[in-house]
């Protein structure tokens, strides 16, 4: 029997997301036989045909690939091997599109036969339209997370579903009751480990000037891995500033913390849909920002703040996203109640426009169809 489905995923989030579909998937074909590369959580969702390597994987920018090219290339070489050996029915690819798309390309030379879905649509319409046309003919069906994103990529031809955005689904299941704890700031960095080493020192500065003035904030940073979290306490011991490094729990803290500072990404997102007043920080490579600088064509680089339509959070972007703004950002929110809750508020209606729950199902419903 030809195995079903092939599915490739090379981030935490996409890890996540990746492991609700699947199990939505299993619930309706339990009989599949899943096989591909992507995290703990698909490999606990799908079983032992998929292989973990995300924390290996999870790379950001574009300098910071180019240094392990070398590496990408023979998992590249190694995936696309046991693609062609298993001629599965179907390949699902979820986001991760500097090496997804390029995966569609191969597959589509080597097996024209495999139907292709693109779940959580790669940000095209920000970087790089003029791929459109050439995902139109890679791709079967493209699944898409935000409303806006759907006229887009039907207007390049290509078949595509709004299927809701998953983080209401996972992010409903962890929604507790508790109250936000007084003068509690969240630092979350990130999930990956460049994210986290340019990052987490600028927060754990920003967190050291803030105490001299204010000695009663508390400071909680979550890693995303046990090696994570262990390199968060180190680098928070050498700050020599008091911060409480949680292994996980970032959407508890989310819902307990009075502000927060988060890196650009779905953690956005995330303290959006919690209603964490906060402010974003991006910092890549320099030849990484410059390039992405002469691409990226639009206004704002936060998926919150480009969901409104309108600047709802502050966004500290390279040489600005350094101590002093941080700090300033925090302090605002601490001391300045209606403007905190002006925030939640804003917050809150904006992840109101992710969709309903049921978006994993959906998504699953839409894969079950081609197989």
């Amino acid at each position: 029997m030809a195995v079903a489905l092939y599915v490739i995923a090379g981030e935490v989030s996409g890890d996540t997301h990746g492991a609700g579909m699947l199990r939505a998937l299993r619930a309706i074909r339990p009989e599949l036989e899943i096989h591909g590369a992507g995290g703990p959580e698909m490999r606990a969702a799908a079983g032992p045909g998929i292989r973990d390597w995300v924390e290996d994987a999870a790379v950001m920018g574009l300098w910071e690939v180019l240094k392990r090219y070398g590496w990408f290339k023979q998992r590249f070489a190694e995936m696309l091997a046991e693609v062609i050996a298993l001629r599965p029915k179907l390949l699902v690819l979820i986001d991760y599109p500097g090496f997804n798309l390029r995966f569609a390309a191969a597959v589509k030379e080597a097996l024209p036969q495999t139907k292709i879905v693109y779940y959580i649509s790669p940000q095209v319409w920000a970087w790089n339209k003029g791929r459109l046309p050439k995902m139109a003919r890679l791709l079967d069906e493209m699944l898409c997370l935000f409303p806006f994103e759907k006229p887009i990529f039907e207007g390049a031809g290509l078949k595509t579903t709004f299927v809701g955005h998953p983080l209401v689904d996972e992010l409903e299941e962890e929604r507790t009751l508790d109250e936000r704890e007084e003068d509690l700031v969240a630092l979350l960095p990130g999930s990956r480990e460049r994210e986290v080493a340019r990052l987490f020192p600028v927060m754990l500065e920003a967190a050291k000037r803030l105490s001299l003035k204010r000695p009663e904030i508390r400071f909680e940073a979550c890693g995303a891995s046990a090696k994570l979290t262990a390199r968060m306490r180190e680098m928070a011991d050498h700050a020599k500033i008091a911060v409480t490094v949680r292994d996980g729990g970032a959407h508890d803290l989310m819902q307990r913390a009075t502000c927060g500072v988060v890196a650009s990404g779905t953690a956005t997102l995330e303290a959006a849909y919690f209603g964490l007043p906060y402010c974003l920080v991006y910092k890549v490579a320099w030849p990484t920002y410059l390039v992405a600088k002469a691409v990226v064509k639009i206004e704002y680089i936060g998926l919150i703040n480009i969901l409104a339509g309108a600047k709802v959070v502050e966004e500290f972007i390279q040489s600005e996203a350094d101590p002093l703004h941080v700090e300033q950002s925090m302090a605002r929110f601490l001391s300045d109640e209606a403007f905190r809750e002006e925030t939640r508020e804003k917050l809150l209606a904006t992840a109101g426009k992710l969709g309903g729950t049921g978006a994993h199902l959906r998504a699953a419903g839409a894969i079950a169809r081609w197989v």
